[in-house]
């Protein structure tokens, strides 16, 4: 083995140099060999690394540069051929494999300088994103406090609650040193000290409401950063520590005022309180952004719950002077149906005690106009029977008004002769229009049927009203009374657009027209005739008489038939002609079960003096019972008067035929004093007739005479005519077919 000299060094050797060298070569190798071994153990662990051949490349480099240097140790002695050759391919292969890396790291560089960015920007994002997660916790922790306050809020419907609530609530959330409450004045001019959270203040301050600051807090639905020294935010004591900030909203106070219909709540601009918060003093806190909105949204809730707590007090209001209003008409009710109760009972005592009396004038009278009379007296006794049923008929007409109005009075529905009755009216006109001097004629229709079915008695009354009217306005002339079936053409009359008439088989429209030549009445006036009490002016005169009451229940009687009646006249001094239409029924097409009373005529009587006929009398009054027992004899009657129930039954045998009550007695049941005599006797032959003796036109008291079996009902007052044609119907049908 040959040895080589030929690397001869330059300069003098130095041992101290070269060991340094040696020394440091060999640690540069040992550095160069433990890099390659770790990058082969980041390439093992960078699954994902995308430039793997460039740090194998690299990582060669390394290793054929540590080998250089590695192989440099044997150059600082004598060393041969071999060493130098594998120094010298290790140079090569080091410069080719640097050179190769260098060309490969240009166009490496930019992508790894690309990556760089993307890694900038995905940290930007982090960051980004880092940002928004503290937001929207920031955002989740308001909507809580917000959920908090809102359920603390609206969980009363008190204002003064809700207000207190909101300042606490807010308060403790924001940790305020201070909140008020500013509210506007009545008159919307000023802002006064409503509420404050901390008490220190004196509630009841004022501002004007026109201060820029408030303007610029009403004109916005932001909260406001404010001066802490503008006058709304002058509400702590003055120290020496720095105030904190201040922020101030506006709330809205909805009103009913501000509610439309089928629309929302319009805002108004003049109705607004003033929120103001204050940071703690002397602090660096500052108000945050999702604090400004935390306190936007509280003042939103708080208009809201306000808006729904003037609803409730408003209901409430209502609601309280409904219960009042209820109240008054509960107590006006009873206070009218007391009236009413009040009203009938003095109607009934009334009847009784004004008939009893016109009962005994009226009897008495009749049975001195059978004696022998002067022609003097006799008109003078005729005179007091006229005045006898004038005041009569106006106590009839007093009643009948009286149920008419409270709809008590009913039609009592019967077939009659139709003609007969205007005949009979006729024939009951005719003295006193011939005391007048008056002409009275009567046409009736070819057409019009004889016989109809209706209430008979409440027709007369019509009639006989307005033919007494025509007779009594009338001075020279004469009355003219025309019936006719009323055809389509006559049944309306503009001046009654409620008139509805019907046509029908089994009925017929009847019209009558009443004329007269007297004094006639001014076109004004006629609405007023058929008024309660009221009567034309040139006609109420001394001499007419009346109440004013006739016409008035005229109208409701053709009201009841389902009729119209009214008045046509020129003028004062040209007559007038009252027509009236009532609706009838046809016998021949009528259920005769429907009709409970048949109209019985005039006829024979049985007999006109009822000799030996034994009839005894109940009755408490010793002046009625006198005069119907006067009435009776005048008949020819075997009387027994008796004036208590107990009495009359014991009183009662075989041999009477005829039982007279007066169903008006304070102290005795008659109803009570018919039973007991019905069950006294087994046999209907062997029983008494029952007959009632009243002064009131109750319906009622006709149904409960006919419920305890009563043969029949007579009316007060009774005149001898009327009492013999009652005996004579009871003898000869066995009832009182009318009792009236």
């Amino acid at each position: 083995m040959e040895y080589c000299n030929c690397f001869e060094s330059p300069w003098p050797a130095d041992e101290l140099l070269m060991k340094y060298q040696y020394i440091s070569d060999f640690f540069i190798a040992l550095a160069y060999f433990s890099i390659p071994l770790e990058l082969i153990y980041f390439v093992k662990k960078s699954a994902v690394f995308p430039y793997r051949w460039v740090l194998v490349q690299f990582g060669a480099f390394i290793v054929l540069c540590g080998a250089t240097h590695l192989i440099n140790l044997w150059t600082f002695t004598m060393h041969t051929r071999t060493v130098a050759v594998v120094m010298t391919t290790a140079k090569v292969l080091t410069a080719v494999v640097s050179c190769a890396t260098a060309l490969m790291l240009v166009h490496i560089i930019p992508d790894l300088l690309s990556v760089k960015t993307r890694e900038l920007f995905l940290k930007n994002k982090a960051a980004e994103l880092d940002r928004e997660m503290g937001l929207i916790r920031t955002q989740e922790e308001t909507g809580r406090h917000v959920r908090m306050l809102t359920h603390e809020i609206r969980s009363t419907l008190d204002r003064h609650t809700i207000l207190k609530t909101t300042l606490v609530e807010l308060g403790r959330t924001l940790g305020l040193e201070e909140c008020a409450l500013w509210m506007p004045t009545r008159t919307g001019l000023e802002l006064h000290l409503s509420y404050t959270l901390r008490h220190q203040n004196p509630v009841g301050l004022t501002v004007p409401i026109q201060l820029p600051v408030i303007n610029q807090v009403f004109n916005t639905s932001r909260a406001v950063k404010i001066s802490p020294i503008s006058p709304v935010a002058r509400l702590r004591p003055a120290g020496q520590y720095m105030p904190g900030e201040v922020v101030a909203v506006r709330v809205p106070l909805l009103h009913l005022s501000n509610f439309q219909i089928h629309d929302w709540p319009e805002l108004s601009t003049k109705r607004y309180a003033l929120m103001v918060l204050m940071l703690p003093s002397d602090s660096a806190r500052q108000w945050h952004v999702h604090e400004l909105e935390l306190v936007e949204v509280v003042a939103d809730q708080v208009a809201v719950a306000l808006s729904h707590a003037a609803i409730l007090e408003e209901s409430m209001r209502a609601r309280d002077l409904l219960m009042e209003q209820n109240v008054a008409l509960d107590l006006a009710r009873r206070e009218a149906e007391t009236a009413v109760r009040a009203r009938n009972d003095f109607l009934a005592v009334m009847n009784h005690e004004m008939r009893t009396p016109i009962h005994a004038i009226i009897a008495l009278s009749s049975l001195l106009q059978e004696t022998e009379l002067s022609p003097e007296q006799r008109l003078m006794v005729e005179t007091i029977l006229k005045s006898s049923n004038l005041l009569a008929t106006l106590i009839n007409d007093v009643l009948d008004l009286s149920r008419l109005e409270d709809g008590s009075l009913q039609l009592e529905i019967g077939t009659f002769n139709l003609h007969s009755l205007f005949r009979e009216v006729l024939n009951l006109i005719r003295p006193i229009a011939a005391v007048k001097k008056l002409s009275v004629t009567l046409s009736l229709s070819p057409d019009l049927t004889e016989h109809a079915a209706g209430d008979e008695k409440r027709l007369m009354q019509v009639l006989l009203n307005v033919v007494g009217n025509a007779i009594k306005f009338t001075k020279e002339g004469g009355i003219s009374v025309s019936a006719f079936v009323a055809n389509s053409d006559s049944l309306r009359d503009p001046r009654a657009p409620d008139f509805f008439p019907t046509h029908s088989d089994n009925h017929f429209y009847l019209r009558v027209e009443v004329k007269d030549t007297g004094s006639g009445i001014n076109p004004q006036d006629i609405p007023k005739l058929f008024m309660k009490f009221v009567q034309s002016q040139p006609l109420a005169t001394k001499n007419s008489g009346g109440s004013g009451l006739g016409l008035a229940i005229c109208k409701r009687f053709v009201n009841l038939m389902e009729g119209h009646i009214w008045i046509e006249s020129e003028g004062l001094g040209r007559g007038s002609t009252v027509i009236f239409i009532v609706k009838l029924g046809i016998p021949a097409r009528l259920n005769d079960s429907k009709l409970p009373f048949l109209h019985k005529g005039p006829g024979n009587k049985v007999k006109l003096n009822f000799s030996g006929l034994k009839v005894v009398v109940m009755d408490d009054n010793s002046v009625g019972r006198m005069v119907t027992k006067g009435l009776l004899v005048h008949l020819g009657c075997d009387v027994l008067a008796v004036a208590s129930g107990d009495e009359c039954v014991r009183a009662v045998s075989y041999e009477h035929k005829v039982v007279f009550l007066d169903v008006s007695m304070a102290a005795v049941d008659s109803f009570e004093v018919a039973v007991r005599i019905r069950e006294k006797f087994s046999k209907r032959s062997d029983r008494p007739f029952i007959v009632a003796l009243t002064g009131n036109t109750d319906r009622m008291i006709k149904e409960s005479c006919r419920k305890v079996g009563m043969d029949g009902v007579i009316l007060k007052p009774v005149s001898v005519d009327k009492m013999r044609s009652v005996v004579s119907d009871l003898l000869e049908h066995g009832y009182l077919v009318e009792s009236q």
